[in-house]
């Protein structure tokens, strides 16, 4: 899967640029991005798509000496279990 980076935001589309995955995860306070949302479409579900962009979001947030929080359900038990 190709995936899409802007700012605070990892995203892939399919062939009609349908946005199909994405993690956001803004910068709330100096240094600190809040993981708030992820998403996979349902025909993509069991593949791991989540987790990739997880990992994308929290290295890409970790090469710009950021701290990592999340509001998103998803990427609360996904840190957990990694931390």
């Amino acid at each position: 899967m190709n995936f899409k980076k802007e700012e605070n935001r990892i995203f892939a589309e399919d062939e009609n640029k349908k946005v199909v995955a994405e993690i956001t995860f803004p910068e709330v306070r100096e240094g600190v991005y809040e993981i708030n949302h992820t998403f996979v479409d349902d025909s993509l579900r069991g593949q791991g798509i989540a987790g990739k962009l997880m990992e994308l979001a929290v290295e890409e947030i970790k090469s710009r000496g950021g701290e990592v929080t999340a509001s998103c359900s998803y990427a609360k038990h996904w840190l957990e279990k990694r931390q």
